[in-house]
């Protein structure tokens, strides 16, 4: 049962040609009959039918088109201009600064495989509550219509996408972040067999309609539909409720050959001028996008559909072409190019969430700049001191707070993002909030072992989600997104990277990265960092030698971990930083008993799940029993000379 068809009615093209003369103004009927795929005509028609918007705008992605929408949302409110040209503000309900998991639907038939992790409706359910939440939703609002490409029109993974919605700023958004394709629309879908389509009418910030808020995704259809939510994690739809459809095309139509990661793309330069491309996963508030920026030159901050190429390459696309990044910590020390675009005029940028001043300029937690005495954030009028009805203080801004801007803007963004054929990928990271127990980056022995670091990744919760707090588990950084089973998802990761087809020179380098270890964690008595944040770049310089056979490294249960003069050697050579000896020794010791009980957390964890590969607990099991050897041998820390005498 497809909820769109089964409300809308309209089943041919000559029917969604006919409603279109009745609803549409001459110009925006001379820009829909440029589009002649049917089933593209027929969606489009059938979400007119279901919302009944009073105006339908065709978004082609022209100048012209994409002026009149940002104008659209100044004058509905939905965003509102800043004193720098080109930046505007918009501004979520207090309560929804997040994505709404637990009000967030898979349409599902009672004998469908969907996560473990999410919530599911039947399809007769979910139809009853589109109708009576979504019919006629757009009586008196515009819809607005755009065509985009999760990626660079002609890669064999882009994914073709309609964004129907009765927001501006979510159109606004989206042409900052994606690729508008209008032209190249009808191809697309041809070539690949299939579109995703997304059904969004705006909330209206009203403290009254969050708990009937709904985002439903039906992944047969792949159909995503929202309502009475602002926050663009659940309204733009194009990003993660698409991606779960990416996911779903990557385990189930070409398992072993695809995936689709919640991971960024950089690239770190090597000796001789050689660029080495690396994807990492991270849960969103943990890095990713600080991590991204790291590289020499940069792709992507949070999504990668990879596949594998003739030549036997690992190849990566970004399906985004710009960034929704947190602004949270962003400053000018530890991220001067995003600091660029976000406090120099020429630029375009929404922001969201955070605090404007009376001069009507963005600030937010972390900037390292002076904080105004008052203004306007998330929660209405603020002031230094200002405490909510628990007495505690109103921070400046949300801990989601967010900025959306085009990638192109930034000095360090990689002509190669435009390439359809993707870039060669030999490295992938996988890394949390992780404040106790694994040291800052170690390799897995085998590819095997990588995809267990994916499926162990542990994290603070961040402020991504309403409601979510504490430690969590976190898979590859992609559970949430994950709509089949955790097993068959698990499955295509092995499958993926042991894939004969990819050659000797290609081989993946995976990896454990972890920059939040504290001095506390480490015998100190401060939750400072034992380290920087630009340590990163080192971390991953790292990692680009390593792929090239460059460096040492030593052996233990875990993995492979860095030697000490290379990394001694890259700090002065990257960051022009002296590395001491006993920071060294600090960050790489193994602390036994914790890494133990990580390994057990994750066995009990998996053994409640059905079909979990067994290759997952082979590999814990043997960490396990090496490292309680080990304790035995040597006790509960290990240094990393310990490791050194053995090699």
């Amino acid at each position: 049962m497809d909820p769109l068809h089964t409300l809308g009615k309209i089943s041919s093209p000559d029917q969604a040609l006919n409603l279109f003369a009745s609803k549409l103004d001459r110009t925006q009927l001379a820009k829909i009959a440029k589009i002649k795929h049917p089933d593209v005509l027929i969606r489009i028609a059938n979400a007119i039918v279901l919302c009944r918007p009073s105006k339908v705008f065709i978004n082609t992605g022209s100048e012209e088109d994409k002026d009149a929408i940002r104008k659209i949302s100044i004058e509905k409110g939905e965003e509102r201009a800043l004193a720098m040209d080109g930046h505007t503000i918009h501004f979520d309900l207090a309560g929804e600064q997040g994505r709404i998991v637990d009000r967030t639907y898979y349409i599902a038939e009672p004998e469908d495989l969907v996560s473990s992790l999410a919530n599911r409706m039947p399809p007769e359910q979910a139809v009853k509550e589109i109708e009576s939440n979504m019919s006629g939703i757009m009586e008196n609002l515009t819809m607005i219509v755009g065509f985009y490409m999760r990626g660079p029109v002609g890669s064999p993974v882009s994914n073709p996408a309609l964004e129907l919605t009765s927001s501006a700023y979510i159109s606004h958004s989206a042409e900052l972040l994606y690729r508008n394709a209008f032209n190249d629309f009808d191809h697309e879908v041809e070539q690949k067999g299939y579109f995703f389509t997304n059904v969004h009418s705006e909330g209206l910030n009203r403290t009254e309609d969050l708990p009937h808020a709904r985002v439903f995704m039906d992944r047969k259809y792949q159909t995503t539909y929202a309502w009475k939510c602002t926050y663009a994690g659940n309204t733009l739809l194009l990003k993660k409720g698409n991606h779960r459809f990416a996911v779903d095309k990557a385990v189930y139509r070409d398992r072993g050959r695809e995936l689709s990661e919640h991971m960024f793309i950089t690239g770190i330069s090597g000796p001789d001028g050689r660029t080495t491309w690396c994807a990492g996963a991270a849960p969103s508030g943990c890095g990713k996008t600080t991590t991204a920026m790291a590289g020499n030159v940069f792709i992507g901050d949070d999504l990668a559909q990879m596949w594998i190429a003739q030549d036997g390459s690992i190849r990566t696309i970004n399906p985004e072409n710009g960034i929704f990044g947190i602004v949270e910590g962003v400053n000018a020390e530890g991220d001067p190019l995003l600091m660029k675009v976000l406090r120099q005029p020429g630029y375009e940028v929404i922001w969201s969430n955070v605090l404007v001043d009376e001069k009507s300029k963005p600030h937010w937690i972390g900037n390292m700049e002076p904080a105004p005495e008052k203004g306007i954030n998330f929660q209405g009028e603020w002031y230094q001191g200002k405490t909510n009805e628990k007495a505690e203080p109103i921070p400046i801004s949300h801990p989601n707070s967010r900025y959306t801007l085009a990638s192109k803007n930034l000095d360090n963004y990689s002509p190669e993002a435009a390439n359809p054929k993707g870039v060669v990928t030999r490295i992938f990271t996988y890394s949390g909030r992780d404040e106790d127990t694994m040291p800052p980056v170690w390799v897995a022995k085998t590819p095997d072992a990588g995809v267990v670091i994916g499926a162990c990744i542990v994290s603070a919760t961040t402020a991504t989600e309403v409601g979510v707090t504490g430690i969590k588990r976190a898979p590859w950084a992609n559970a949430p997104f994950i709509p089949g089973a955790l097993g068959d998802y698990m499955d295509a990761q092995f499958k993926f990277f042991n894939n004969p087809d990819i050659s000797k020179p290609f081989k993946p380098v995976m990896a454990g990265l972890n920059y939040f270890l504290t001095h506390r964690a480490r015998g100190g008595d401060s939750d400072k960092l034992l380290g920087e944040k630009r340590d990163v770049k080192v971390w991953l310089a790292w990692l680009e030698r390593y792929a090239h056979n460059e460096v040492e490294y030593l052996p233990t249960p875990i993995g492979n971990l860095p030697a000490y003069n290379d990394l001694a050697k890259l700090f002065k050579q990257i960051i022009d930083k002296d590395y001491p000896r006993s920071l060294y020794d600090m960050q790489f010791a193994l602390y036994t008993v914790k890494i133990i009980q990580r390994i057990e957390l994750q066995e009990k964890a998996y053994a409640k799940e059905e079909n979990i590969p067994k290759k997952l607990f082979e590999i814990l099991a043997t960490q396990k029993t090496a490292l309680l050897d080990l304790k035995k041998k040597a006790g509960n820390v290990i240094m990393p000379d310990y490791f050194e005498n053995l090699h």
